[in-house]
């Protein structure tokens, strides 16, 4: 999914973007409702979390405009206005869903995926992977390779899925640094050699079919491979 967070506490901005990043998905955010405003009318994401008070243009407002110019993103509220009230009126200005502070991120990450699914622009995508013995579900966020659980750091779990979202496929160190690492510019690190290591290492050590292998002078593929 791709995810718009408008939030102006920095911290909290933040931290919900890493977390949403480590679960899999691609999160940006904006610190004021004008700034937040300008980047949901392009339509490009497919789920909004929104808090109340905004500087510049409150939230309420901001959904309505974006509900006047017939932008159907559904949004999720965010906000420590949690009474009755509160979220009836935010329900009513165009909001999809509501959720008071404080709260728990595996709910709000179970409520953003309820609302992406109701868009159907997730609708399509697949919620496991499969690729010969190994096997990745992304949503009880578990790998296993010949029945037996494989234990993922958070980072080595987005790279295995895009890796299998892509099976069969060359995998180049830029889409990787793009898709995995948000960088938009190659940081002449071994960042990608030593994580794909860790992850080879786990998935294919002790089996005899090797699936992630390394195409020289192009990148990474996963596929069912050679004999170790």
């Amino acid at each position: 999914m791709r995810i718009l967070i408008i939030e102006d506490d920095p911290q909290a901005s933040a931290y919900l973007v890493k977390a949403f990043r480590e679960a899999g998905h691609n999160a940006d955010s904006a610190a004021d409702g004008l700034t937040g405003y300008g980047k949901a009318e392009a339509g490009d994401y497919d789920v909004l979390i929104v808090d109340r008070m905004l500087p510049k243009l409150d939230g309420l407002s901001l959904i309505g405009g974006l509900r006047q110019q017939k932008i159907e993103t559904p949004v999720l509220i965010l906000s420590a206005l949690g009474q009755v009230d509160d979220r009836v009126k935010g329900l009513r200005a165009g909001g999809d869903d509501y959720l008071s502070k404080p709260y728990s991120f595996a709910e709000l990450l179970a409520r953003v995926e309820v609302l992406a699914r109701r868009r159907g622009g997730g609708a399509n995508e697949e919620t496991s992977y499969r690729v010969a013995d190994l096997e990745l579900d992304r949503l009880k966020h578990k790998v296993f390779r010949a029945g037996k659980e494989i234990v993922l750091q958070p980072r080595e779990f987005r790279l295995l899925e895009y890796l299998m979202r892509h099976a069969g496929q060359v995998v180049t160190r830029t889409m990787l640094l793009e898709n995995i690492w948000d960088y938009h510019f190659d940081p002449q690190t071994n960042v990608i050699d030593v994580h794909i290591s860790r992850l080879r290492g786990k998935i294919d050590k002790g089996h005899e079919v090797q699936l992630l292998q390394t195409v020289r002078g192009a990148g990474y593929t996963l596929r069912e491979g050679a004999v170790a």
